[in-house]
């Protein structure tokens, strides 16, 4: 038996940059081969049976966070974000046209950037569309993600309108010196009014991200902020690592690295927020999740049922995902699609027929296989050899024996072998994105930078 080192050992030599996994493979190994063509002949074969999960990117802020990681513009006129909707509701009536009202609508989530920068007109507009436009179960999730300083009493009508289910809120950390380090600034009681005015128009379920590893962030902040929102009682709480990616994002050259917790630290503050969260009652969900037990990605979670896809853990159990908007990306049992990511280009190409698809992959055989693993590493934290041979066949063989050579040369006792399962140890569910690494076949090709694993 290994004898388990201690976990500052182990932080510096499992922290090397891997994907987060929200999809596999990964998106900087989509290519140009997938055309409008293609993506139509994937959404033509959608009917019956076939359940659909919609996510909506408005790729628009009007303010800048300087850590945030997503595709967005700063804007301080709302004409280009009209100009934008505009092209957007091209783009959901040419893919309406070529989908069957036999699929079903069981996920709708807005994404950005910040889509209630959206006027409430827009917001109820946009709703509208999608409702028309595709066939929805009654019981469909609408989620939105909100910024508390673009709320008012307008917009949180405008969202009741449309069924908002689940609102989702960016929090951070509420320390004034790591809120200015980060140019967000956003105080304790913007927030709270928020989940109160959500809440008081039905919002059955209200999700808040904190985020670690922020400039000049440190236990003691961190510490407080959990505090803070444990007050709100959230259904759901994320917990990410902060990403500092400059190369790819160059606003995050305004935050000073000097002033960065180094991996150790990072490492001690995911850790001592977990157990903060856990003591107050809430289910681990994955690397990064908490929620309360009643919850039903908790229940989807102890049930086996939690999926992951590039919004992060979901129980959603749809099998597709189509986006709409500039930079979003689809996923179908055949392979991944990715639209334009400049709006401009965007636009012209949504004004000109409708579908913006520009990049994407078809899945190998060996692709669904090994995504299927790694899904159940970073879903389960354990994969079935049974399960992969009963799936996959004879090809299964293949990962089944690098998982268990990958136990015998791992001195770290990160996994083991335990009745037909590979098995993340409590050490190994802590670098759980490195021990999926070992499955990924494209890793070592050079494509693609990636945030560290801590």
């Amino acid at each position: 038996m290994h004898t388990i080192p201690s976990y500052k050992s182990l932080t510096g030599k499992y922290s090397a940059p891997v994907p987060r996994y929200t999809s596999y493979p990964t998106a900087p190994h989509f290519g140009p081969h997938i055309t409008r063509t293609e993506y139509s002949q994937w959404l033509q074969a959608l009917g019956e049976g076939d359940k659909l999960s919609l996510y909506v990117h408005i790729p628009y802020c009007d303010r800048l966070c300087w850590f945030c990681a997503c595709h967005t513009k700063h804007t301080l006129r709302y004409e280009p974000v009209a100009e934008y909707l505009n092209a957007l509701e091209l783009e959901v009536e040419a893919v309406a046209r070529l989908v069957s009202r036999k699929a079903v609508v069981t996920a709708l989530h807005f994404g950005g950037g910040s889509p209630t920068l959206m006027k409430p007109d827009d917001i109820r507009r946009i709703g509208a569309l999608f409702r028309s436009a595709f066939n929805f179960a009654p019981d469909a999730e609408i989620s939105v993600e909100m910024d508390p300083n673009d709320m008012d009493e307008a917009r949180y009508d405008a969202l009741a309108d449309i069924g908002m289910t689940r609102a989702s809120l960016g929090v951070q950390d509420f320390q004034a010196e790591v809120q200015k380090a980060i140019n967000r600034i956003q105080t304790f009681e913007q927030t709270r009014s928020v989940v109160d005015a959500v809440r008081a128009r039905g919002v059955h379920s209200v999700n808040c991200d904190l985020l670690y590893g922020l400039p000049h962030q440190t236990l003691e902040t961190l510490s407080e902020t959990v505090k803070q929102i444990l007050t709100l009682d959230p259904d759901r709480i994320a917990l990410f690592g902060y990403a500092h990616v400059p190369w790819m994002k160059k606003h995050q050259t305004m935050i000073k690295e000097e002033v960065l917790p180094d991996v150790d630290q990072r490492f001690e503050q995911s850790r001592m927020a977990a157990s903060m969260l856990i003591a107050a009652g809430y289910q681990q969900i994955g690397i990064d999740h908490f929620a309360k037990p009643g919850d039903s990605m908790a229940i989807a979670e102890r049930e086996g049922r939690l999926r992951r896809n590039f919004q992060g853990y979901t129980d959603d159990s749809a099998e597709t995902l189509i986006g709409f908007g500039a930079s979003s990306i689809g996923q179908f049992r055949q392979g991944f699609v990715q639209n334009m990511v400049a709006t401009g280009e965007f636009q012209r190409m949504a004004e000109a027929g409708g579908l913006a698809v520009v990049r994407g992959l078809v899945f190998s055989e060996e692709d669904k296989l090994r995504g299927y693993a790694i899904e159940k590493i970073m879903c389960d934290f354990a994969f079935s050899f049974a399960d992969l041979k009963s799936r996959f066949g004879a090809a299964a063989d293949e990962v089944i024996a690098e998982a268990k050579l990958f136990v015998w040369q791992n001195t770290d006792g990160l996994a083991e072998i335990a009745d037909g399962r590979f098995l993340l140890t409590e050490t190994g569910r802590l670098f759980a994105r490195t021990v999926a690494s070992q499955f990924d076949a494209y890793l070592g090709n050079g494509k693609g930078r990636h945030s560290i694993a801590v």
